[in-house]
């Protein structure tokens, strides 16, 4: 049965223009594994727990959650219904090319790789930061932290990455056993933590607080919400990046397609499910952690302390906190670990279509191991940098979450237009029939309703990176798109000097002018390289189709042979 699955698997891929290179190790409950565990309810789920508690109070933290998953649920169907008509490595950019377009596809390309290198960072330095100094040192051992600064953290990081990069390399049979045994770990270690945090309450339990809300935000919630508003809903908009956040990166679903078994039924499985137990769980311990705090007010003027505000009322015996914070110190390094594997995946993909500089390096899988290991140490490397300067460091961490959903946004509304088209005329077993099409809409507005939670302040910088990285996008692309990128930023130039009150809360959609000034000398730059050499669109072939498809083809078999594939 298996050995007829990975033929069929192997004719899918061929029929798309790519050699099985990679090798079809996972299960389905692997790639439902290694997207839960980048999910990881027990990393975002708790670190970005007061973007909503302190925004909306208990009732917003409990109701951000519940409609935010449905947000979520509804981008992973989107997604694995074109993951099952096309199941490959680097899925996104695939679809969005070859449904698309190459601008379209080479534009997803990017705003996912980004998006992905940042979320290994981002864990990783939460993993230091939240999981292991504060929680596991300084909340249960009593450990001084307070000196520890940059070095501490650099050497952290490059333990953790590097020997992330290490296992994603040489052992990815280890890899995948982690990820495996990951999402059996989180499930059980946040079924104990909730019955912990309720056992050992301080408090009565009062579920009222999950209908109750309080709007937070400004100095009442600590300034997580840098500022006051006395909208509701605009204060739960801002919470959505809570979500955001967390339920992010089940693209590593598709991104693992080319070594997943069966992968055009359990590829969207994967996705769906993925996103559906953590939203599941991670309702039941949002709701934890609200009836269990010993007085709202309290822990919401304590800010980004919230969470361990409410830790540390609990009255959980010292050997049960001990075993809780290393478990979650565990889950978050293989958290970061899967992330790896995703980025390696995309960035190997992208570089096997020649849409990476140092591309034939890039995509080279190694024969031995099957696994591309200069992605993966490039991958490592791009994360640790972007750790390096911390006023970018948390612009990037955010900009992850923004970037990914607006990556996973493009191929559905690349897939909206064409449906039942030549470019997609057969789906596969993962069809959502005639909810299709309705589903595919809302998880366009979902997916930029979540994507817009994050450009908010205090995260403002977040919507002026996105706005130069779209404008370095049409600069280098084509000599059509590099005049469009010069505009952009010009306009955006004569916008900051419009005078807008500091107290109006939407000052921060007009970037200042120091933001404008880089955005024109990078649109420049690229408008002149462009001119130069043709432009990205020039040179990208794109996704393989038709005659480049059979071109492939007469090659598959040699490629193949390499790998000991027959």
């Amino acid at each position: 049965m298996a050995q007829k699955s990975q033929a069929h698997d192997k004719q899918v891929l061929h029929k798309l223009g790519y050699a099985q290179e990679l090798s079809r190790r996972m299960s389905g409950f692997s790639n439902f594994a290694i997207s839960f565990s980048i999910i990881c309810i027990l990393a975002g789920g708790i670190s970005a727990f007061p973007a909503a508690f302190n925004a909306l109070g208990s009732g917003g933290a409990f109701l951000i959650w519940l409609v935010g998953g449905v947000i979520a649920l509804s981008v992973a169907f989107g997604m694995g219904q074109i993951a099952s008509s096309f199941p490959t490595a680097g899925g996104l950019y695939h679809w969005s090319s070859h449904l698309g377009g190459k601008f379209w596809g080479w534009a997803t390309a990017w705003f996912n790789l980004i998006g992905l290198i940042c979320v290994v960072s981002s864990v990783d330095v939460l993993l230091y930061t939240v999981f292991f100094k504060d929680l596991l040192l300084a909340t249960v051992l009593g450990v001084d932290v307070s000196a520890w600064g940059t070095t501490q953290q650099t050497i952290f990081l490059v333990i953790a990455l590097g020997s992330q990069a290490l296992l994603n390399h040489y052992y990815i049979d280890i890899t995948t056993k982690l990820t495996d045994w990951s999402g059996y770990v989180i499930l059980g270690l946040t079924v104990v933590l909730i019955v912990t945090l309720f056992a050992f309450s301080s408090v009565p339990l009062d579920f009222t607080r999950l209908w109750t809300f309080q709007n937070v935000t400004g100095d009442a919630g600590g300034g997580v919400v840098p500022f006051r508003t006395e909208s509701a809903a605009f204060a739960f908009l801002l919470g959505l990046s809570y979500v955001c956040y967390t339920i992010t990166g089940f693209d590593a679903s598709a991104h693992t397609s080319e070594e997943t078994q069966d992968a055009q039924v359990n590829v969207p499985k994967g996705m769906w499910t993925a996103v559906f137990w953590s939203w599941v769980f991670g309702l039941v311990a949002v709701a934890a952690y609200v009836l269990t705090m010993p007085d709202l007010n309290e822990a919401a003027a304590l800010g980004w302390g919230s969470f361990f505000y409410m830790w540390s009322a609990s009255k959980m015996p010292f050997a049960l906190s001990l075993f809780l914070a290393v478990g979650m110190v565990l889950v978050n390094y293989v958290c970061a670990l899967a992330g790896l594997t995703s980025t390696s995946r995309m960035m190997y993909a992208f570089a096997r279509d020649g849409g990476l500089p140092a591309s034939k390096a890039l995509a080279n899988v190694s024969t031995k191991y099957r696994t591309p290991g200069t992605a993966v140490w490039v991958s490592a490397i791009f994360a640790f940098a972007s750790t390096l300067y911390a006023p970018a460091y948390l612009i990037l961490a955010v900009a992850c979450a923004v970037f990914l959903y607006i990556s996973m946004v493009m191929p559905i509304a690349a897939g909206l237009l064409a449906e039942g088209s030549a470019k997609w005329k057969e789906k596969g077993p993962f069809n959502l029939g005639g909810l299709s099409k309705p589903n595919a809409f809302l998880a366009i507005i979902f997916g930029i309703v979540l994507a817009i939670s994050g450009f908010f302040p205090p995260n403002e910088k977040v919507f002026y990176f996105t706005i130069v990285f779209v404008v370095a996008l049409l600069g280098f692309w084509s000599k059509k798109t590099a005049p469009v990128g010069i505009a952009v930023a010009v306009i955006g130039l004569l916008l900051s000097f419009i005078p807008v009150s500091e107290e109006n809360v939407m000052h921060f959609l007009i970037p200042n002018a120091s933001t404008s000034y880089i955005a024109i000398g990078i649109a420049v730059v690229g408008a002149v390289i462009t001119f130069m050499t043709g432009g990205e669109d020039t040179r990208f072939e794109g996704v393989p189709e038709g005659d480049k498809i059979k071109e492939r083809q007469a090659k598959i078999a040699e490629i193949e042979k390499q790998y000991g594939e027959h």
